[in-house]
């Protein structure tokens, strides 16, 4: 697990990490952790959206929390997770949240509203707007927008006419604060084959406060003035951040989930918000997991489709007939039910990713059964054997073909789907593995699909095939 630190815009370094101790204190305490790492000064955005204006992250830092093997582990870790979330948020003025290390490829946040428009302002109250109506969804924790409006700066206001009849223009003056404050490189230093950077700017005591700026002395071509002279210097309040998707201006609303399964708390937020009457010229997208699962989806849909086509178009040309393979095929989308008995009966959701890669490998075990059965239900009519007399001789050599084909996938996968494994570095079992959770699904589907699908090929098979072929 991670913690995310994220203070008050403008916050010193050197503040964060004070932050960041109080809570690895907490996190130290926290049962089965071994090791607390805390990283201050990067960002916590997990949005991938492009920034500008900040440039500084030194009001941000993620704290890591390693825990004890599997295995070894005294309680359930997302029992931990779900405990402490509230007990990290202690500190004032911060926002913290505790976040479960995904594995496997990035997904988003389970809810990622974003809201796209041209004035920032609105965007902000936009995203006030949305986050007040759906703040009471069962299951939705950690909710926030990434908005920043209040970044401390000073402005430094350049009078252009004065500066033009002093002969200097608005870039000599920006080029003599910024060498003064964030330096400037004048040369580099070579030693032997390595090459350092040599760069001048204003010592720390003398860049610290809005006086200093009167200290600063603009140069060109042999004359100098004082900065003052020709800018004006203000403290004032302006955006933090403002975030870019496809060069459009955009503010996102996260949240993360707690005790319900992130598709029904998404479609919660979804038909609240589709009662929400979105200004003109703005514009909401679901982005975050509900994007990458519809992605998943329309390709594991695509493959799947090409996978039955192509199975298709070879059993045609096997059998020299169109039917046949049909009433094959038949039994591939029938054989559906079964994963959804299993996977109802384990109380498991249809993960589009690990159940769909189950559905696709269950097509092909279930058209091989079929193959092995009608593929000698022909060669006996060929053989002169009427077709009530192929159908059942053909189940009764194939039984055996058959069953041992389904027997012997549905014991090899049930290790797979309990979570059994075998460590053959302590010569010893483990049950309910650290991964078997992500694999349990494809495998249920495999178990209970090739389960309703042996019986549809010793019963349903036959029957098509009795019903919708010549005599």
């Amino acid at each position: 697990m991670y913690i995310n630190i994220r203070g008050p815009i403008g916050l010193r370094l050197d503040e964060t990490d004070a932050m960041s101790q109080k809570l690895e204190n907490v996190a130290k305490s926290m049962p089965d952790v071994t090791n607390v790492t805390a990283n201050i000064g990067v960002s916590t955005s997990s949005s991938g959206l492009s920034s500008v204006g900040s440039g500084s992250t030194a009001n941000e830092g993620r704290i890591y929390l390693d825990f004890k093997d599997f295995e070894k582990r005294s309680r359930p870790t997302l029992t931990t997770y779900n405990e402490s979330k509230d007990t990290i948020k202690f500190l004032a003025g911060a926002d913290i949240s505790l976040n479960k290390a995904e594995h496997g490829p990035p997904v988003g946040m389970p809810v990622d509203i974003q809201i796209y428009g041209d004035d920032y302002l609105r965007l902000g109250e936009i995203a006030r707007d949305i986050r007040s109506k759906i703040k009471n969804v069962p299951g939705l924790v950690d909710l926030k927008d990434n908005f920043e409006s209040s970044k401390p700066e000073i402005r430094i206001t350049v009078d252009r006419d004065k500066a033009a009849l002093l002969g200097f223009s608005s870039f000599d003056v920006a080029g003599a604060v910024r060498t003064a404050i964030n330096g400037s490189e004048i040369s580099k230093y070579r030693e032997a084959e390595d090459e350092y950077d040599i760069t001048v700017r204003f010592a720390e005591k003398f860049r610290s406060a809005i006086p200093d700026l009167d200290k600063i002395y603009v140069f060109k071509e042999g004359k100098q003035i004082p900065l003052s002279s020709v800018a004006s210097f203000e403290t004032a309040a302006g955006f933090g951040t403002i975030h870019r998707t496809a060069m459009k201006r955009v503010v996102s609303v996260t949240g993360q989930n707690l005790g319900r399964l992130p598709n029904d708390i998404l479609n919660d937020v979804k038909k609240i918000l589709a009662k929400y009457e979105i200004p003109q010229g703005y514009s909401i997208k679901y982005r975050g997991a509900d994007e990458e699962q519809q992605k998943a989806a329309a390709f594991l849909s695509k493959a799947f489709m090409i996978a039955l086509f192509l199975i298709t178009m070879v059993l045609v040309a096997q059998f020299d007939s169109l039917r046949i393979p049909l009433i094959i095929m038949s039994s591939v989308i029938l054989s559906l039910q079964g994963v959804l008995i299993g996977l109802m009966i384990h109380n498991m959701p249809f993960g589009v990713i690990m159940t769909g890669i189950g559905v696709i490998s269950l097509a092909g075990v279930v058209v091989n059964n079929a193959i092995v059965l009608l593929d000698y239900t022909q060669k006996l009519r060929d053989r002169g054997r009427t077709k009530i007399q192929a159908i059942i001789e053909a189940g009764k050599a194939r039984l055996r073909p058959v069953l041992l084909t389904a027997i012997c996938t549905i014991m090899g996968l049930i290790p797979m789907a309990t979570g059994w494994a075998f460590d053959f570095h302590t010569f010893s079992f483990s049950v309910s593995g650290s991964s078997s959770q992500w694999w349990a699904s494809m495998a249920i589907a495999v178990i209970y699909g090739l389960g309703v699908a042996t019986v549809l090929t010793l019963v349903i098979v036959p029957s098509m095939y009795m019903l919708y072929t010549r005599d």
